[in-house]
């Protein structure tokens, strides 16, 4: 009985493992890329080159680097020798040899960096990330070899062979990189930051593409399933070659096999089940960061109303600048008439150039109406992730049957679109 417990505690461990990897690898796929200009509170994925204004310089491969880890392992072997005596006394004396690596020093820098894309630059504190990097330095030498006490320690380990091992990893200067984790406001500037969060369910930075980091997680959940496959009627196995011949107890491989199944189906509608549930929060909070920004832009513009009425107030293009202005206040969404009322009102009024708080409004509504845009692509695209997975077989079933809807989408008019995207800066 003993031999079944332990082998069924370990394929339910496996198990467990196997959908820990499977929730990992949903979470990976169902989050949209962000950028760096359009990052708000929450859960992120982004992709771009790692940046810093004081690299760091790799201590052995010397390589420009925004962090890097480096250790020196030496090698050793020994003869053991070991005696036993056996119940009858007589004494048996056995020799064999063993050897191994141990590291005789290590250590490595790591500071705050930047991770740049097409729209900006984004802080990223790696402290408490799991940190996939590239191998930078692989060296192993003898003691004649300069590198062996000019980057190691003095000293030497028991049997040492006086060989030693030299191993450098890190991220490189502009490399690229994929980045998931919680973004949060940061405290010394008004922008956001990704920075380790003990609620967030991964906080991830690797060298490697999407793709790469999603197919190791994809590893993960086949091999532990597969694992525990084989170790649930395995228990039944050794019990039965202990106490039994194996024919008289095939019905109960049959059974743990089947047992294990059942358990590996709830616990996967149990993921789905999770899984969408964290994709309609996220959905939502996408929405909710739209109403942000454009709360943000509602803002702004009675301040730049304000400005614009120091200057001539009963001219008509500015009445008609004040108008247009009002009118965003009042029309939500719809923008198409701001940046050319802009446009009008500075050339027609040369002096709002000299004024340095038009221009920083100014510059400030420019950022707000990409970052509605951005906002607004976000919940688009996380959302299209969640309707997909509203489609998609078996998920479809879980939907259903746990009552999930799907979400409109955003949408716009030509003309909102492209004033989007015309520059508020003349």
């Amino acid at each position: 009985m003993i031999p079944i417990i332990i082998a069924g505690v370990l394929a339910l461990a496996c198990l467990v493992s196997a959908y820990w990897f499977l929730r990992r690898k949903r979470l990976i796929n169902d989050t949209p890329t962000s950028k760096a200009l359009g990052v708000f509170i929450g859960l992120v994925e982004l992709k771009g080159a790692a940046e810093s204004d004081a690299p760091f310089t790799g201590r052995l491969s010397g390589a420009k680097c925004v962090l890097y880890n480096w250790r020196v392992d030496e090698h050793w072997t020994r003869i053991v020798t070991t005696t036993s005596t056996d119940g009858k006394g007589h004494t048996t004396t056995t020799t064999h040899t063993e050897s191994g690596w141990t590291t005789v020093a290590h250590g490595g820098e790591e500071a705050p960096f930047y991770l740049q894309d097409d729209t900006g630059v984004i802080r990223i504190q790696p402290e408490g990330a799991k940190i996939e990097s590239r191998e930078l330095y692989d060296k192993t030498v003898g003691m004649l070899d300069p590198l062996y006490y000019g980057k190691g320690p003095a000293g030497s380990v028991a049997n040492s062979d006086h060989r030693r091992r030299f191993v450098e990893t890190g991220i490189p200067l502009h490399a690229q990189l994929y980045v998931m984790g919680q973004a949060r406001e940061r405290q010394d500037a008004v922008a956001a930051e990704v920075a380790r969060d003990k609620k967030a369910p991964l906080f991830l930075i690797s060298v490697h593409t999407e793709k790469q980091v999603s197919a190791e997680q994809g590893w993960g959940v086949w091999v532990f399933f597969f694992l525990g496959l084989v170790l649930a009627p395995l228990g039944v196995l050794v019990a039965n070659l202990i106490n039994k011949p194996v024919a008289a107890l095939w019905p109960p491989y049959v059974i743990a096999g089947g047992a294990y199944l059942v358990a590996a189906a709830l616990g996967w509608m149990w993921t789905v089940f999770n899984s969408l549930v964290g994709l309609r929060q996220r959905t939502r909070q996408a929405w909710g960061e739209v109403d942000i920004q454009l709360k943000r832009r509602a803002d702004l513009i009675p301040n730049l109303v304000n400005v614009v009425e120091g200057y001539s107030v009963h001219e008509k293009g500015t009445q008609e600048l004040l108008t247009a202005l009002r009118g965003q206040v009042s029309a939500g969404t719809n923008i198409s008439g701001l940046a050319p009322s802009l446009r009008v009102a500075l050339e027609q009024y040369p002096d709002l150039k000299a004024s340095e708080q038009f221009l920083n409004l100014q510059k400030e509504l420019a950022e707000t109406e990409e970052r509605i845009a951005l906002a607004r692509d976000y919940f688009n695209n996380i959302a299209t992730f969640y309707n997909g997975r509203l489609q998609i077989i078996p998920d479809t079933f879980i939907g259903k049957m746990a009552g999930f809807k799907a979400e409109n989408l955003m949408t716009a008019t030509a003309l909102e679109r492209a004033a989007i995207k015309v520059s508020l800066v003349s």
